[in-house]
């Protein structure tokens, strides 16, 4: 009976997995633009591309300590476990061993009195099994389902990896950029003072008025105020980037030697086509695989409608003694005992409980095939607007470059005008003011640039590739794990199901 059913057992019932519909645009918005290529071949370790040994030793340090990376490979090793106890129900559902040995005392007076010893001693060892035979595939869709999981995890951790290179980017680029500001207001700052050491000289000698004292003084301390809240942005860029590298808030000085901070990005950046993203984007992956999973759990439920077959049976040894014989043979191989039979389990009255449930997995489907259609949506969005503001970014800094310049000789030429009493003091204010304005702008466009173009690698998925033949979780870790709990061979994840 149980070679039949389980030859037999060869239907699966509920939806097989179908990617919906998805139409990914057949160019990017910016793709004319001769900074943008869409045949190279998009840059795995991008960061590598700016040229910054510094940059490349924070995302290697954070690549090895990052402690919610770590967390993710964790996770990795979760789904590989619930995939194997799936797998285990393709066995026997229920095993076990027992046995007890007891001692009877019946009553003198009952019914039985006379007929069975009024005291004896019984003993009993068996083995026990329960086998559900997949008929529907029930349990197969529950394998479908928790390995879908599990790659929706690996998706996750690749995720987790494509944010925290760009991350880690961000806020290098945000400390040089802050830092440079800084250099600025106190180059700018010093110049001011300077002015103001004219402009009170030019007072004690009655060549220029008090008000010209009190301007400057306004420019130079505003100047110096913007100074501490810079500062302080600073502290806070550093402490956000320890975090990243799995850090207490530090001193990352010595982390940050070793570049001035003048880094470049490629003259032309790969950004491959929209259909790409499909491949690319771990988040694209893990929705889709997120809606496997439920996919699957339709048919777990669908299952549920049909009769269940099983196999169940026990073999053992049961001895009794007897009378004058008070010694329990249970070894002896007359005392054994099996039983074994098949069984079969129908609801056929629940009230539309199990079609209900049903719906509900359909249900959860549809969102998640939804919520992939909205995915690949927002994933080229994100790609756009990254473009856009990188491109635009570039755009500006060049116009700001050339604003830039233009305010330090109108600065010269207004300071040498205000010494030969040509010009009043304003003129000079207002081309210091003019300076600084233009310097800062210039200094936080460029830094916007780098922060977009990283933005860019981003959306389109990049970094992940790194951790190709790598642990997802560090050796000491599985060392500890495995002296906690047996893990098997779950714990090496080079292998695969």
């Amino acid at each position: 009976m149980a070679v039949t059913l389980s030859a037999m057992g060869c239907a699966t019932v509920g939806p097989d997995y179908q990617r919906p519909p998805v139409e990914p645009s057949s160019r990017w918005l910016e793709s004319e633009d001769s900074r943008l290529s869409t045949s190279l071949p998009i840059q795995q370790a991008w960061w590598e591309g700016f040229e910054d040994p510094v940059l490349n030793r924070l995302v290697e340090t954070a690549y090895k300590e990052n402690l919610t990376l770590r967390q993710a490979g964790l996770r990795v090793l979760e789904a590989r476990a619930q995939l194997a106890l799936a797998m285990g129900g393709l066995y026997p559902q229920s095993q076990q061993v027992s046995g007890d040995l007891q001692y009877f005392r019946a009553s003198e007076r009952s019914l039985q009195a006379g007929v069975i010893p009024l005291s004896y001693g019984q003993a009993q060892v068996q083995f026990s099994a329960a086998w559900e035979i997949d008929f529907w595939g029930k349990y197969r869709r529950a394998i479908e389902s928790a390995r879908a999981g599990w790659q929706g995890s690996l998706d996750d951790y690749d995720n987790a990896l494509v944010s925290l290179t760009a991350d880690v980017a961000n806020a290098y680029f945000l400390i040089r950029t802050l830092e440079k500001r800084i250099d600025i207001a106190r180059q700018n700052a010093k110049a001011q003072a300077e002015s103001l050491e004219i402009a009170q000289a030019r007072l004690r000698y009655g060549s220029t008025a008090q008000l010209d004292v009190e301007q400057a003084k306004t420019v130079l301390n505003n100047t110096l105020a913007s100074i501490p809240l810079l500062e302080a942005q600073l502290t806070q860029t550093g402490n956000a980037l320890s975090l990243l590298l799995g850090l207490p808030p530090s001193d990352l000085k010595g982390l940050l030697q070793g570049t001035s901070g003048t880094t470049v990005y490629p003259r032309q950046v790969a950004v491959g086509i929209p259909a790409d993203l499909l491949r690319r984007r771990p988040d694209i992956r893990s929705a889709e695989h997120a809606a496997a999973a439920q996919s699957a759990l339709i048919g777990v439920a669908k299952a549920d409608l049909y009769p269940a077959f099983s196999l169940a049976g026990f073999f053992g040894f049961l001895s009794t003694d007897t009378g004058a014989n008070r010694i329990i043979d249970i070894a002896n191989w007359n005392s054994r005992t099996w039983q074994v039979g098949p069984a079969f389990q129908w609801t056929v009255l629940d009230y539309g409980r199990t079609k209900n449930k049903i719906r509900i997995q359909d249900a959860r489907l549809e969102q998640l095939l939804t919520a992939y259609q909205n995915t690949v949506l927002k994933a080229q969005q994100e790609v756009e607007s990254a473009l856009a503001g990188f491109l635009k970014s570039q755009d500006r800094a060049d116009y700001l470059a050339k604003s830039a310049e233009a305010a330090k000789k109108a600065l010269e030429l207004s300071s040498l005008q205000y010494r030969e009493g040509i010009k009043d003091f304003t003129t000079v204010l207002v081309s210091q003011l003019a300076l600084l304005n233009a310097q800062d702008s210039l200094v936080d466009t460029l830094g916007s640039t780098y922060i977009n173009l990283v933005g860019v690698y981003r959306a389109l998925g990049g970094g992940w590739e790194i951790r190709e033949g790598q642990a997802l979780v560090p050796e000491e870790i599985k060392q500890k794990m495995a002296r906690r709990t047996d893990w098997g061979g779950l714990l090496d994840l080079s292998s695969e199901y």
